[in-house]
């Protein structure tokens, strides 16, 4: 078992947790991530790693409360134990010099975006990052991503942080101001989807990391499958990234909503105990 070391709330519903993990922490690279369970009976929880490290022999997880599980781990605190953590999995980024790289982040999703943005800047690479989020209280990982970024542009739904408007208002700004070799998008499917119909239309390639649902982690259930380029994808063994300009988005949506009544019943039970 897994113990918890730290704990902190970002926001109500996203949660940091820094757990022991050594040989995860050891062996973890940017774009890797982990399934955990908070119980004998609980569901497969995939979760990025944001942060590693490799002498306190621990990672870094953030959670958003979506459901009964994200909830249940929320709840638990320092000195309890995970009872099952598996990783790394999933194919690590493809970390390289390339030029200006634009990386973009949607609420959450700026938690796995961290060590690529971080890759990105090591490897010698100018990164221009936009992080964006419904207002400002979800907006995370500032400074984080400020240490490994030439500049970060925040950008609010309602204005209450940075400037008001969506990721690809940010993200255009920079593409139409200088030249971008790269795009890394990760964030709600929405978001990414139409963050990779604005690089299609200035051909910049651009990679999305995918959060469709996974339970085995290992390719052999078939729940995470997305439509690459046409063909049938994993998530879990294929990615989590891909061609985002090839990535069948509208199909990915709506298999996410697939249980959503299901899952709102089942948190509405949960609540009520």
């Amino acid at each position: 078992m897994n113990r918890i070391v730290e704990k902190e709330f970002f926001s109500e519903n996203v949660v940091k947790l820094v757990v022991e993990a050594p040989l995860i922490a050891k062996a973890r690279k940017p774009g890797n991530f982990v399934i955990l369970r908070v119980s004998e009976k609980g569901e497969r929880i995939p979760l990025t790693i944001a942060a590693a490290d490799e002498v306190q022999g621990t990672i870094t997880l953030i959670a958003q409360k979506v459901g009964v599980s994200t909830e249940k781990l929320a709840r638990m605190e320092p000195g309890d134990h995970l009872i099952d953590l598996v990783g790394p999995l999933g194919r690590a980024t493809d970390i390289h010099k390339v030029g200006t790289v634009l990386a973009c982040g949607g609420g959450v999703g700026v938690a796995p975006l961290l060590p690529i943005v971080e890759g990105f800047k090591k490897a010698g690479n100018r990164v221009i990052s936009v992080l964006a989020a419904r207002s400002k209280d979800l907006i995370i990982l500032e400074n984080e991503i400020s240490k490994w970024s030439d500049e970060v542009i925040i950008m609010t739904d309602d204005g209450s942080y940075g400037r008001k408007g969506l990721v690809t208002q940010g993200a255009e700004e920079v593409i139409l101001r200088e030249n971008v070799d790269e795009c890394i998008a990760i964030g709600p499917a929405v978001m990414m989807k139409f963050t990779a119909l604005l690089t299609k239309n200035y051909e910049i390639p651009t990679q999305a990391s995918l959060n469709s649902m996974m339970v085995d982690g290992t390719g052999m259930c078939g729940a995470c499958r997305v439509t690459v380029g046409g063909k049938t994808k994993f998530t879990c063994v294929d990615g989590p990234e891909f061609d985002a300009h090839q990535i069948d988005f509208d199909e990915m949506i709506m298999r996410l909503g697939g249980y959503r009544s299901e899952e709102k019943k089942a948190f509405e039970q949960f609540m009520q105990k």
